[in-house]
C-alpha cells in the first residue's frame, strides 16, 4: 500500500514506511502530523514551570558529542554541595516551580549516597515538588560502579524520593553509532531495560533521541520503533523528545548541521510513527524557541518548560542557559496561535491561558 494511503487510513507504520516519510515534502508531513495532534489535543500546547539543576560535570565517561563534562574542552570541573542544591530549589520554589529536573555527569568521586541523600533532602524540604532525576545512563553508571542490579538502583531512587525519570542517555540506539559517539556508556538494550523496570514499578518516564550528528534517517526510525515496542509492552512513556545535536565544544566535528526543515520533518514523523506515546516535545533548549514554536504545527504538543537554568545543552552552544520567563513563554505560545496549558510532570492540566 502507498505511504499516503496508509497515512490517510491511519494504519500503523513500519520501518520502511518510516524511511519513506522523510521523502515526503514538508507540508504533506505537516498536514498529517497536525491532524493527529489536533485529534489528541486540539490547539493546546503543554508546558511546566520547572527548574533544571545539573549538580556536577565531573564524568568518568568521555562521549564525543558532550560539551558538558569536565575535560580539556571544558576545563572547569564543579560539584555542588547539597546546601547549594537546596538553595537553588528554595529560590526557584518561590517562583512556583512544580518540578526539578536533575541530571548530572557520571561522577565516580562523590559516592552513591551523595545522589540519594540529595533527593531525600529535596523531598523532605519541598514535598510538593516533583523530582525528575537520573537518566538511564546515570542509573547504569551507578549500578555498575557499586555492584547493584538495575532493580536495586530503581528501588533506591524511589525510596529516596525520585518521582519520574528523564529520557536522557538514549542518544541513538544503533550500537555501531553508539560505539563511535559514546563508547562505554549504557547500551541500547540496557537503556530500554532500565526504563522497562521503572515502568513495571508503576512509574513514568520520558524518552529522547539525539540526532543530527553521524546517524542517518534509518537509524532514527529504528530508534523510534524500539521505543514504540517498549511502549506497547509497558505504556510507561509520557513523552518523546527529539534532541538536536549541538555542535560546539565537543569532539565529533560534524560539518553539516541539521536544518530546521529536517528537525520539523523528524518531529512530524515522530508524531506519526509513535502512535502510542502521547506527547511529542519540541525541546526548545536544543532547537531554539522560535523553531520549537513552529514545531507546534508539525505535531509537537509540548515545549518542556521555563527551565530557569540549564548547563548541558548550553555548554555545546544552545541558547538555553538562563531559561525563559513565564509571562514571555505564555505570550509566545498564544501569539503563535495555540493555547498555553500549564501541566504537572505527569501531564495533569493545572491552568489554561
Amino acid at each position: 500500500m502507498d505511504i499516503l494511503d496508509k497515512l490517510e487510513s491511519g494504519q500503523r507504520l513500519d520501518f520502511d514506511d518510516g524511511v519513506k516519510l522523510y521523502d515526503l515534502d514538508l507540508f504533506t508531513l505537516a498536514r498529517f502530523a497536525d491532524k493527529r495532534r489536533k485529534e489528541l489535543y486540539g490547539k493546546k500546547t503543554f508546558f511546566n514551570i520547572n527548574r533544571h539543576i545539573n549538580p556536577t560535570n565531573i564524568c568518568k565517561d568521555i562521549c564525543k558529542f558532550c560539551a558538558f563534562s569536565a575535560n580539556r574542552k571544558n576545563p572547569n570541573p564543579y560539584t555542588l554541595s547539597h546546601d547549594e542544591v537546596l538553595s537553588i530549589v528554595e529560590d526557584a520554589s518561590k517562583r512556583g516551580i512544580k518540578e526539578v529536573h536533575i541530571v548530572s555527569a557520571h561522577n565516580d568521586k562523590v559516592g552513591l549516597e551523595w545522589y540519594m541523600d540529595m533527593f531525600r533532602k529535596i523531598k523532605e524540604r519541598f514535598p510538593h515538588i516533583h523530582i525528575k532525576a537520573l537518566t538511564a545512563a546515570e542509573v547504569n553508571f551507578l549500578a555498575k560502579e557499586y555492584g547493584l542490579s538495575f532493580e536495586q538502583m530503581i528501588d533506591m531512587m524511589i525510596e529516596s524520593g525520585v518521582d519520574s525519570m528523564p529520557g536522557g542517555g538514549a542518544e541513538i540506539f544503533d550500537e555501531e553509532v553508539r560505539d563511535y559517539i559514546c563508547k562505554g556508556k549504557v547500551s541500547s538494550d540496557e537503556w530500554l531495560q532500565i526504563h522497562r523496570l521503572w515502568h513495571h514499578k508503576g512509574r513514568k518516564s520520558n524518552a529522547t533521541m539525539l540526532f543530527g550528528h553521524v546517524e542517518n534517517r534509518a537509524h532514527r526510525i529504528d530508534h523510534m520503533l524500539r521505543l514504540r515496542a517498549l511502549q506497547d509492552e509497558t505504556g510507561g512513556f509520557n513523552c518523546f523528545i527529539p534532541l538536536i545535536y549541538q555542535k560546539e565544544n565537543n569532539y565529533l566535528n560534524v560539518k553539516n548541521f541539521v536544518t530546521g526543515q529536517e528537525y520539523l520533518k523528524t518531529i512530524a514523523i515522530a508524531r506519526l510513527i509513535l502512535d502510542n506515546i502521547p506527547h511529542i516535545k519540541a525541546y526548545w533548549a536544543t532547537s531554539t524557541l522560535s523553531l520549537a514554536l513552529v514545531a507546534q504545527e508539525f505535531g509537537a504538543d509540548d515545549l518542556d518548560g521555563t527551565i530557569e537554568r540549564e548547563a548541558i545543552q548550553s555548554a555545546a552552544g544552545a541558547p538555553s542557559r538562563y531559561g525563559v520567563a513565564l509571562d514571555e513563554f505564555v505570550a509566545l505560545i498564544k501569539d503563535s496561535g495555540f493555547v498555553p496549558v500549564e501541566r504537572d510532570s505527569l501531564y495533569n492540566e493545572l491552568r489554561e491561558w
